[in-house]
């Protein structure tokens, strides 16, 4: 391994993430690169801070370049999710892909990739939904319990951060790119664990550092964020940078109704079946909050966490035509000792999102796509900002 990628989303970055970086180096990592989410995140939320105070955090915590993973791939399920880091990575060079797993054996997730990328596991999974699994997990669950029966497999996919990294290996296999997947020990709490319920002095969620701030500001993540982060936080909090997540359901329930004043208009959004575009729209008629609208579409079989990414896509018109993958290489930030890049990179590459715009017409309809998920969170921090401002960034350096 040279050349090592991580997917993340930083939302925000903590000590376990600079752990993460610490050990690609360990490993043998002369580089590492960052696919990072921008505008969304995979929970169909605004992140907490904009790219800028998120990219300057990695790069002064051990990361060498940061891309954005575009908001339409960064608001998906794991799948996706998944497929869109590995392709940004592997078209930047990445040799190698390192995550963190609650089970972090690299055979054992490697093997459950493969009985997910087989026809016999797509069948299987289509009799249980067919048979009225209570919801594609444990339909998928049951498939692979079934393909595999007394082995650890199906076990993997209980927890997120394991299904997150089956889903690395699967896109590693799919897209037939020559990364090699890596699997560390996640370090601390759990994937959305509170502070009350972890051991970890020094480790703590992304989902308990967003509550902390909402709490006490960013100084009360200073147990659990590097001390460079820590002081990136405490002044983009001074200058208003950062989400107020009450506009926001606000901002995003005023474009759900407008969107109403059409005939059918939820039918085009991307993922909706099972008459899902007719329960959201009836939802934003009868709810008068993001949560209760929320709330009134989830189910056993429609997690939350699903209907949050539809409500999203349905606020900002991504589609079926919405591109799934990335059609380019959006640098944000970089050391600048590790520029330029060694050869040629798979996928058009700049920091000018105008300029890849420019490119082609898929390059054209997911920098719009970026631009309208960018913008929504420019409204919706603490000091709101004009449109635009995605086209306007430039790239972070950082000097030794």
């Amino acid at each position: 391994m040279k050349f090592a990628g991580i997917i993340a989303e930083y939302d925000p970055f903590h000590n376990g993430h600079a752990w993460q970086l610490a050990q690609a180096r360990a490993l043998g990592a002369q580089r590492v690169a960052v696919a990072m989410s921008c505008g969304l995140t995979q929970r169909g939320a605004l992140p907490l801070l904009p790219e800028a105070v998120r990219v300057q955090a990695a790069l002064a915590c051990g990361a060498d370049l940061v891309f954005a993973l575009p908001a339409p791939c960064a608001c998906a399920g794991a799948e996706a999710f998944a497929r869109a880091g590995v392709r940004i990575l592997a078209a930047a060079g990445c040799d190698a892909l390192v995550f963190g797993a609650e089970t972090p054996d690299t055979a054992l997730l490697q093997k459950a990739a493969r009985v997910l990328c087989s026809e016999a596991y797509r069948t299987a999974l289509r009799q249980h939904l067919a048979a009225g699994a209570r919801s594609f997990a444990a339909a998928r669950q049951a498939a692979v319990q079934a393909l595999c029966p007394g082995s650890d497999v199906a076990a993997l996919l209980d927890k997120p951060n394991n299904n997150l990294a089956v889903e690395y290996c699967k896109a590693i296999i799919e897209l037939n790119v020559e990364m090699q997947p890596i699997a560390l020990p996640r370090q601390g709490a759990d994937h959305g664990q509170a502070l009350t319920e972890s051991a970890h002095a020094a480790f703590a969620s992304a989902s308990a550092l967003r509550a902390l701030w909402a709490e006490g500001g960013a100084a009360a993540l200073a147990p659990y964020v590097p001390e460079k982060a820590l002081k990136l936080y405490k002044q983009a909090e001074y200058d208003g940078k950062y989400t107020d997540f009450a506009v926001m359901g606000h901002c995003e329930l005023a474009l759900l109704r407008a969107a109403c004043t059409e005939q059918a208009p939820f039918a085009a959004v991307r993922g909706v079946s099972e008459g899902l575009e007719h329960r959201l729209e009836n939802a934003v008629r009868e709810t008068a909050s993001l949560p209760a609208l929320l709330d009134a579409l989830t189910t056993v079989r429609y997690p939350r966490a699903r209907m949050r990414r539809l409500a999203m896509d349905a606020a900002l018109g991504y589609t079926a035509q919405t591109p799934a993958l990335p059609p380019y290489l959006h640098l944000l930030g970089a050391r600048k000792e590790t520029l330029p890049l060694p050869g040629e990179t798979a996928l058009p590459l700049s920091h000018s999102l105008a300029r890849l715009a420019r490119e082609n017409e898929t390059c054209a309809q997911m920098a719009a796509a970026q631009s309208r998920a960018s913008d929504l969170g420019a409204l919706c921090r603490a000091k709101p900002e004009p449109m635009g401002g995605i086209y306007r960034q430039k790239i972070i350096f950082l000097t030794n």
